[in-house]
């Protein structure tokens, strides 16, 4: 007798559900349990607030947690970079897969590169952290706040409505729109979300040890202790996921380098840090990139970045 298919709760839009697919599709290659997925409204997409008015912390992920909790579904796929630090009484983020490309990716009129925009040009963006960094880049361009999935935020583009575009380009691969990719940020111009371009996977932390612990089968471990560092670095600076903060770390030749920046939303002030560590055999990555955070996070608010935070979120309310 075949076993019962494990119920996946997902969010609705075309790139929730892809993702989540794959994650399906993951475990099944790689365990043998099949999956299939239960579609969730969250009240991030329904809401026509701005991620800023919201306060973007779990409004994409509270309905999942709450069917979770309920026992409606046995785990949910998240955006990691949508998942907030402050762990959930009675969840654990059981997995991490392994990161997609982490950076963003500029989607503009004609084929332009973010240097060849014009002076004014209209740039659409629902991230305040993109609208930090690419101000401190091109402050003689106009950002403009707009929600949506990306196939509504791409069509904004192609009539005209704006310029450009600005969207994660692991995303835009997911849903096979990266043919309207004009050119792509590299980490040194803009530091990608914490964890932006990995998944996460969260159920019942009292089902995990037993009869979901097959969920581990697509946890990725170079990727855990990195997104660890970046949203350890979030936390420490009691920021939510609608902050101007941006974060990126990477594990290479036995070493975990991790950079931050915070920004104003002018871009006019700005603290940027990097601080690495080795990683040993005798001690536990993650452990190794959550001190690594918080070393370099308390670094930071003692040049003023949680100054900038707070103001950011003064100006946000």
């Amino acid at each position: 007798m075949a076993p019962a298919p494990a119920r996946l709760g997902t969010r609705r839009s075309t790139m929730a559900t892809t993702q989540s697919r794959q994650v399906a599709d993951t475990i099944t290659a790689r365990t043998g349990v099949p999956v299939e997925l239960e579609l969730i409204t969250s009240y991030g997409d329904i809401t026509r607030a701005h991620l800023t008015q919201l306060g973007g912390t779990g409004v994409f992920v509270n309905n999942l947690r709450d069917e979770l909790l309920g026992g409606g579904i046995d785990f949910a796929v998240h955006s990691l970079k949508d998942l907030p630090t402050a762990p959930a009484a009675g969840l654990t983020l059981i997995a991490v897969t392994e990161r997609d490309d982490p950076r963003d990716a500029l989607c503009a009129r004609d084929g332009r590169k973010f240097s060849d925009l014009p002076a004014g040009a209209t740039v659409g963006t629902g991230s305040p952290r993109r609208v930090a960094q690419l101000a401190a880049l091109r402050p003689d361009l106009s950002f403009v706040p707009i929600r949506g999935n990306a196939e509504t935020r791409l069509g904004k583009v192609t009539s005209g409505e704006l310029d450009a575009v600005v969207l994660a380009y692991a995303g835009l691969a997911r849903v096979g729109r990266l043919d309207d990719v004009t050119d792509v940020f590299e980490a040194e111009q803009v530091l990608p979300a914490p964890g932006q371009g990995a998944l996460a996977v969260e159920c019942l932390a009292a089902r995990a040890a037993a009869d979901l612990a097959y969920l581990t089968a697509v946890d990725h471990g170079p990727t855990r202790a990195a997104v660890t560092a970046e949203r350890v670095v979030l936390a420490e600076l009691e920021a939510g996921c609608a902050a101007p903060v941006g974060a990126y770390a990477e594990c290479h030749d036995g070493r975990l380098r991790l950079r931050a920046a915070v920004v104003a939303p002018d871009g006019t002030r700005a603290v940027r840090r990097e601080r690495s560590a080795a990683l040993t055999q005798d001690t536990d990555p993650v452990d190794t990139a959550a001190s690594l955070g918080r070393e370099l996070a308390r670094e930071m608010i003692g040049e003023g970045a949680d100054r900038i935070v707070a103001d950011a979120a003064g100006g946000a309310a």
